[in-house]
């Protein structure tokens, strides 16, 4: 029907009747699409919601992981795609987190003599061609080596970590046979820094001689390998020791050195250092003799280094109670021996001149007053007659007199020959003399606050504050005159012992030593350097011992590592010395000079 109708219209009386058009409404349909909208927009509403509910629950959920992370004190338990995105192996970082050792992906270069089918040559160019491109990318490799390999027509490898642009330079070489696979390896990104502590990760996964050894299992396990393992090493104190040793190692042609920084009250060890070292980046039949371990595994007489622990057990058991008593200096005959000096000091000396000139002969007196069988429980109780306590696996034994020994035997031991241990049992005797007399084992690990511990009492504190003194003075004015950085207060001991051989002793070849602390006021670090069979160069006034060749190095490490640890020169603090000063001639005026 139309929107207009006809319809009937009656009219009134005297009107005439005619039809009328009338208007119908329409059918209401603004207020149905007024509704459609209001449904439309409420369900685009809820969806909106839905999605930000969504993203809500998945940011809550990361949140919750992170909180878990940072605040759970467990590894978190894994998924099969948490594992594909860990390393296969844990990292190993410093006191202050620099990485050690850890693990990433590397390209290695592959000969595959099968690459074209077998029965087909392998190569595309001479194999003398290939080799020469190869040593254009790699400068280190040996062409005709390569040339022989490849000729060979068997498999193996050319090359370990490869980097992605070189191989993009050996993909560029066009031969099928030179591949290139992805590998997973172990990465040592400070290069031969550490190299005796770290160790190195072999061909099957597993490490070898140094902490990868001995965290194998710690480091490989997938619980624990979003948490590094934290060594007690201070990666720029290290440096600093390796770079001195090396110096003077080769300023006086010895064959060898070995170094040490220990934290006196923790025995923590902040270096540790033997030279020459090997690369763990880069593991051959060259570098595989540079593995042994000076600083805990060789055994060592390291001489008059041992005359300050003589001297401390003496004032423990109360045989030298006066700083002033004399005693004689002159050569005297024990058991078909005859026990001098290296050169005459006089008729008679006290304690601090025997320090100072570095007296055998006073030495023994001193034995012979407190007897061989205290002294020997000394050594015992200072660790000198079992492995050093650390937890690196190569650990030399110390050659150790058993059973009861004999005066002579205690003599010789007190300056010490007749005794033969490594630097790290004397890094720790040294310790224990300096730190108040506590003997406490070294540890590779960091400790946390208040977890070092406890030892055990060798030496009384008062004679240990004793030892401050005269480690003190013979730095200042004996042997270690050359270990003196100014402002660190350092005192120490120097030793130069003929090394043992076929038929005795051989006067031509000594291990010369330095065993030093600092701040001598307040002993924070022992110091050892050690170097093996020195020659007498101009670096040295063409002297071998230790006051001309080893002390220096001490000097310059103290004072390169001090401020790094903590410790700052101050010229207007030092250790007491003043009731020791007039018992050494020469020093009051030495004092006055230097006021």
């Amino acid at each position: 029907m139309n929107a207009y109708s006809a319809t009937a219209f009656t009219a009134p009386a005297g009107f005439a009747a005619f039809p009328v058009e009338t208007r119908v409404a329409p059918p209401v349909r603004r207020v149905q699409l007024v509704t459609v909208r209001q449904v439309a927009l409420l369900t685009a509403k809820q969806r909106v919601l839905w999605i930000a509910s969504g993203f809500l629950f998945v940011a809550a959920l990361a949140l919750l992981r992170i909180a878990i992370v940072g605040l759970g004190d467990h590894a978190l338990t894994t998924t099969p795609f948490d594992e594909a995105l860990l390393p296969p192996r844990g990292e190993i970082v410093d006191r202050n987190g620099a990485p050690l050792a850890r693990a990433f992906p590397a390209y290695s270069l592959w000969f595959n003599p099968d690459a074209l089918g077998e029965g087909e040559a392998p190569l595309i160019k001479p194999a003398s061609q290939v080799a020469r491109e190869l040593k254009a990318i790699f400068p280190d490799l040996d062409a005709p080596t390569i040339a022989r390999q490849l000729a060979a027509g068997k498999g193996a490898y050319l090359r370990r970590r490869v980097l992605p642009e070189e191989a993009n330079r050996v993909l560029a070489i066009g031969e099928l046979a030179l591949e290139m696979p992805e590998e997973l390896d172990r990465h040592y990104p400070q290069g031969p820094m550490g190299a005796h502590v770290l160790g190195y990760v072999g061909a099957d996964g597993h490490g070898r001689i140094g902490m990868e050894q001995v965290l194998d299992e710690r480091l490989r396990d997938k619980s624990q390998l979003l948490k590094p393992a934290e060594l007690s090493l201070d990666l720029r104190v290290q440096g600093a020791l390796e770079d001195e040793l090396a110096r003077g190692m080769r300023a006086v042609n010895a064959v060898g050195a070995a170094g040490i920084i220990l934290d006196v009250d923790t025995g923590e060890v902040l270096a540790l250092a033997s030279l020459p070292s090997f690369d763990p980046n880069r593991i051959n039949n060259a570098n595989v003799g540079y593995m042994f371990n000076r600083v805990t595994n060789q055994v060592y007489e390291l001489g008059s280094t041992f005359k300050p622990l003589t001297v401390a057990a003496g004032i423990d058991a109360g045989t030298i109670r006066d700083m002033g008593r004399r005693y004689s200096a002159r050569p005297f005959p024990i058991g078909g021996f005859t026990i001098k000096d290296s050169h005459p000091l006089g008729d008679s000396l006290n304690t601090p001149e025997m320090l100072i000139h570095s007296s055998n002969v006073v030495t023994a007196h001193m034995v012979r007053d407190m007897g061989a069988d205290r002294l020997k429980k000394v050594m015992a109780d200072l660790g000198m007659n079992e492995r050093p306590h650390i937890e690196l696996p190569a650990k030399g034994f110390p050659l150790w007199a058993r059973g009861e020994w004999p005066l002579l035997r205690g003599m010789t031991v007190g300056y010490g020959h007749g005794i033969a241990v490594t630097p790290l049992h004397l890094a720790s005797a040294y310790a224990a003399m300096v730190n108040g007399g506590i003997w406490r084992p070294a540890t590779m690990h960091k400790l946390a606050p208040g977890a070092a511990p406890r030892g055990r009492r060798v030496f009384k504190a008062s004679t240990s504050a004793r030892m401050r003194q005269l480690l003190r003075a013979i730095t200042l004015y004996g042997t270690g005159r050359n270990a003196d950085a100014p402002g660190f207060r350092v005192g120490g001991k120097t030793g130069s012992a003929e090394k043992p051989g076929a038929g005795g002793y051989r006067k031509t070849s000594l291990v010369s030593t330095f065993a030093a602390a600092f701040p001598m006021d307040r002993p924070r670090y022992v110091v050892i350097a050690m170097l093996d069979e020195p020659k007498g160069t101009a670096a040295s006034a063409y002297q071998r011992t230790a006051g001309w060749t080893a002390a220096p190095i001490v000097g310059r490490v103290v004072a390169r590592t001090g401020p790094m640890l903590g410790v700052l020169p101050d010229d207007n603090r030092d250790v007491d010395i003043s009731d020791l000063v007039p018992l050494i001639p020469g020093a009051r005026e030495k004092l006055a000079a230097a006021e």
